[in-house]
């Protein structure tokens, strides 16, 4: 897991070589960071730093900045960074790339240099021999996006470091608010670990009172609220939503998302799918599926078919302006709420 891959990353533990791989560009960009900072201080930066874009220059240029000795320091670092030949995808530039020159590298790197690989895609050719290679001698790190036990896990471990705690209804909510965005998850823990202080417990209300809410998690309170009956709520919401000027039609076009996940999500699991293969299935982040899962269990198929038909016809009276748009969504969460009980 990368986050415990950052507590490997000192001045004392550096590999000659890393590969960071992966389409998530924050943990990139962080683990990035934490290389460089480990192996130089900011006024080496300014000489030993090196930075090459791989669809841009070949690749033995930076090989050949990794073997020249640092300028006033011990150490050197080399990021090559677009490093698409070691995937089974297609460059944007057509650069000739010098391969064994960084085979011959990785198998005797100097002494004095930091490597650092940055391939941004999800998956390395496997086949290959350089890359069969770097899976041997280098630190690999995979920064694709994090599952919701890695948050969890991650989470924990900042909560014991600040000796703060954390309910379990709140750390529920604040994965749901975060929506496993580990740049926002980042964020916002600080802030409840900071308001809460040392010793205390996070509640479920400190995390309600405090955590940012997007437009989109502000929609799926809206359609747990319809989920579970609450007309009331479900009204409350909506009209907070209208009071901060967002526009019914867009509210119309997260709920519809929501709803054909909610259902595309009931109907594999009926037909025997799991968490992980839905999500593949559904090209969805399965924490998001989990949550629609739980959602679907109060709603027959049919019940669901109705509402997305509901929905189509909102929509389409909506840009018809064949009535008031913020009174069609109100109507439709009265009926939805009325055919669910």
């Amino acid at each position: 897991m990368v986050l415990h891959s950052w507590k490997k990353v000192n001045k004392d533990q550096l590999s000659p070589i890393y590969l960071l791989y992966g389409t998530n560009a924050f943990l990139v960009k962080e683990t990035r960071k934490k290389i460089i900072d480990a192996a130089l201080n900011e006024e080496e930066q300014s000489f030993n730093l090196s930075t090459y874009d791989l669809e841009e220059v070949p690749v033995e240029q930076g090989v050949e900045d990794a073997e020249t000795l640092p300028f006033f320091g011990e150490k050197r670092v080399v990021v090559l960074n677009n490093a698409v030949f070691l995937t089974s995808e297609k460059s944007k530039e057509k650069v000739a790339h010098n391969v064994e020159k960084l085979q011959q590298y990785i198998e005797e790197p100097t002494p004095f240099t930091v490597m650092v690989i940055v391939v941004p895609y999800s998956k390395l050719d496997e086949r290959k021999k350089i890359t069969k290679l770097l899976k041997k001698r280098a630190e690999c790190i995979e920064m694709n996006e994090l599952g919701e036990e890695d948050i969890r896990t991650w989470i924990d471990n900042e909560l014991k470091t600040s000796s703060v705690a954390m309910t379990e209804g709140a750390k529920q909510l604040f994965l749901q608010l975060t929506g496993l965005n580990l740049t926002v998850v980042l964020n916002e823990l600080q802030k409840l670990v900071l308001y809460t202080g040392e010793g205390q417990t996070i509640t479920e209300e400190i995390v309600s009172l405090l955590v940012a809410r997007s437009l989109e998690q502000n929609v799926f309170s809206l359609v747990d609220a319809v989920v579970k009956q609450d007309s009331m709520k479900a009204m409350h919401l909506y009209r907070d939503l209208l009071q901060n000027n967002e526009e019914p039609i867009k509210i119309l076009s997260l709920l519809a998302t929501q709803f054909r996940l909610i259902y595309h999500s009931k109907l594999l699991g009926n037909q025997g799918y799991g968490q992980q293969q839905i999500a593949q299935s559904l090209k969805v982040h399965p924490f998001r599926i989990k949550l629609a899962l739980q959602q679907s269990k109060l709603f027959s198929e049919d019940q669901l078919q109705a509402i997305m038909k509901e929905l189509a016809e909102a929509d389409y009276e909506m840009k018809m302006g064949k009535m008031d748009k913020s009174l069609i969504l109100e109507l439709f969460f009265l009926r939805t709420v009325k055919e669910a009980r």
